[in-house]
């Protein structure tokens, strides 16, 4: 009577069932041969198990060299962060912390250009520079943020608030207020297409904007 051959299913199930099979046959590690994808040639079980303990052992460390640079990218924001709001706390306020805002962001985060718009402000800052030329659609289209935009600029009415604006290639845009409820535009600006992009993580910008509108919300008309 023949013996049907085992498929390699039921080999690696009984492999899997019987864990000890190779404590008890230790010998045949030294027998079974693969064959490795990094050099082609023929190694032994326990060569080809070194081959994926390093395959894994360099993934994790380019992971980690990773989250390392990403951590000290975010510390380096925190920092920068931190040195604005500082600059914010000494302002004098009034129409001179618009300035004092815009200026600390271009210092601190060395961004080309910034500028933002405000509306429905006290009377005394109606004739300041933060107050001149915000159209409707403007207005209209800060109350339709969510969220900051970040990306190119496809010739935005705010990019234009910006000196040399025919330069600008990316921009940030955040909106000032509560949603649907903005009083205002804060407006980044850079001539390199890559500055400011879709895919950027938007946290720290989430933070500036509210920073923004908490120092700018004196400003308006009660």
């Amino acid at each position: 009577m023949s013996i049907a051959p085992l498929d390699a299913n039921t080999v690696a199930q009984y492999l899997i069932d019987h864990p000890q099979f190779f404590q008890e046959h230790a010998g045949l590690l030294g027998e079974v041969k693969l064959s490795s994808p990094l050099t082609g040639r023929t190694v032994s079980l326990q060569e080809r198990q070194m081959e994926v303990m390093r395959d894994k052992f360099r993934a994790l460390e380019l992971r980690l060299s990773d989250l390392s640079r990403r951590a000290e990218e975010n510390a380096g924001i925190a920092n920068r962060f931190h040195a604005w709001t500082q600059s914010l706390l000494v302002s004098k306020g009034g129409a001179a912390m618009a300035r004092d805002l815009a200026d600390g962001l271009r210092a601190h985060f060395i961004v080309p250009q910034v500028t933002l718009r405000l509306w429905n402000l006290a009377p005394d800052y109606a004739d300041e520079w933060f107050a001149q030329g915000v159209s409707d659609d403007a207005r209209i289209f800060a109350n339709s943020l969510r969220a900051p935009y970040c990306g190119p600029n496809n010739d935005f009415e705010a990019v234009r608030w910006l000196d040399n604006a025919d330069t600008i290639r990316s921009t940030v845009m955040l909106p000032l207020g509560q949603p649907g409820q903005s009083f205002g535009l804060l407006v980044l600006g850079s001539p390199d297409p890559a500055r400011f992009t879709t895919a950027m993580a938007t946290d720290f910008l989430v933070h500036i904007a509210a920073t923004a509108t908490t120092a700018l919300t004196p400003l308006r008309a009660k």
